[in-house]
């Protein structure tokens, strides 16, 4: 087991899996205050066997025999968790001794953010996670937003806000994760409060439809969109869903935009359509309600991350729709795909740190909270 003696670590580990439900990203980083930036020590990925990445899809929506196997799958996913931690800061040069905490997003299972009752469940046991690193593990962030009246998403806008913010420009930042969200920050010289929320389907809807018909886990440089012509009727169908007329605060999963969704639209239009057309009409739907939502907004410049970054097709797209210079969060100094793990090594630093880590304009809350629960090395 690696020594538990206290020390002056300034590093900090991300774990982040998001509604694509394939991997965890780890990120070992460090953070300069002065910049402010973000120092990037290690990074790895560590992708989940098929096997339990289907019993996680399966467990994402209701089903039989629920709680264990939601037990199951909390253990193995902590074994990773906690392999991806070891491999980060070994490939980081560092002990355990220097890292000053990890910051564990878990695997969210549902998400369940309006009604009387409304709640979260993210996965991936931070006990084990300490046990079995060394390392004080921050986890659950999500719970004590919403117990404050928010919706406990999206939690990253606070990280955006801290490095992207700019003096004189509004900055958007869209994450096209599984599903795909904004963030737009005003120039800080206007004062004004940042805001961001879910828009709808990322990536979810695209690689369930390439999986299916290709056998592939993704659409791979957006191949098959690139052989299709968006379908108007379709695309009609699938904005018609209220959760994209709903005002902010809002936040949604792929819970609510499953493949039975879509199957649905395609029943009620009656039509067979080559596959290649519905990949090219939900990169359209993507990046329709992203550039819908953002309009209002007014950003002046709009840097993406996510997985959706790797799609030509639908960068393309939303640089296409968008009257302002698209550009990724890589133009500002960290990798469009490290964003996400990053904010969750940062929110652990908050929390440990005991300031808020929520952003009330964002998520609905009542006011700040300090966000997650410290399993100690």
């Amino acid at each position: 087991m690696p020594g538990r003696r206290k020390t002056s670590a300034h590093h900090y580990i991300g774990l982040m899996s998001g509604t694509s439900a394939d991997g965890v990203d780890a990120v070992c980083v460090r953070f300069d205050e002065a910049g402010p930036r973000v120092l990037l020590a290690a990074h790895c990925y560590e992708p989940y066997p098929e096997p339990l990445r289907q019993r996680l899809l399966a467990l994402m929506v209701p089903g039989e025999n629920e709680i264990e196997r939601m037990g199951a799958l909390e253990e193995e996913l902590a074994e990773i968790f906690a392999a991806a931690s070891r491999e980060v800061h070994r490939k980081a040069g560092l002990a355990a001794t220097d890292i000053a905490a990890i910051g564990s997003h878990g695997q969210t299972i549902r998400h369940r953010p309006r009604g009387p009752h409304a709640f979260t469940v993210q996965i991936g046991n931070p006990a084990r996670i300490a046990e079995r690193t060394g390392i004080a593990t921050v986890a659950d962030f999500r719970r004590r937003d919403m117990a404050a009246g928010g919706q406990g998403a999206p939690l990253v806008p606070a990280f955006h806000q801290w490095l992207f913010g700019h003096a004189t420009r509004t900055r958007a930042i869209v994450n096209v994760g599984g599903i795909a969200n904004i963030t737009v920050i005003p120039a800080a010289a206007t004062h004004g409060a940042t805001q961001g929320f879910d828009t709808g389907p990322g990536n979810a809807l695209l690689d369930g439809w390439a999986r299916r018909h290709t056998g592939e886990p993704q659409d791979t440089d957006g191949r098959l969109a690139a052989r299709g012509q968006v379908h108007g009727a379709l695309l009609g169908l699938l904005k018609d869903d209220p959760y994209f007329a709903a005002p902010p605060p809002k936040s949604t999963g792929r819970e609510h935009f499953t493949s039975e969704w879509l199957d649905e639209r395609l029943r009620r239009l009656g039509q067979d359509l080559h596959t290649a057309d519905v990949q090219a009409t939900l990169v359209a739907l993507t990046a329709d309600t992203i550039t819908e939502a953002l309009a209002p907004l007014a950003p002046e410049e709009v840097y993406l991350c996510g997985g959706g970054t790797a799609n030509p097709v639908l960068v393309a797209a939303l640089a296409s729709r968008l009257a302002v210079p698209v550009q990724t969060t890589a133009r500002l100094g960290l990798d469009p795909q490290l964003v996400e793990p990053t904010a969750f090594a940062w929110l652990a630093r908050e929390a440990k740190a005991g300031r808020p880590g929520n952003l009330p304009s964002v998520t609905g809350a009542h006011h700040p909270v300090v966000l997650g629960a410290l399993y100690p090395a």
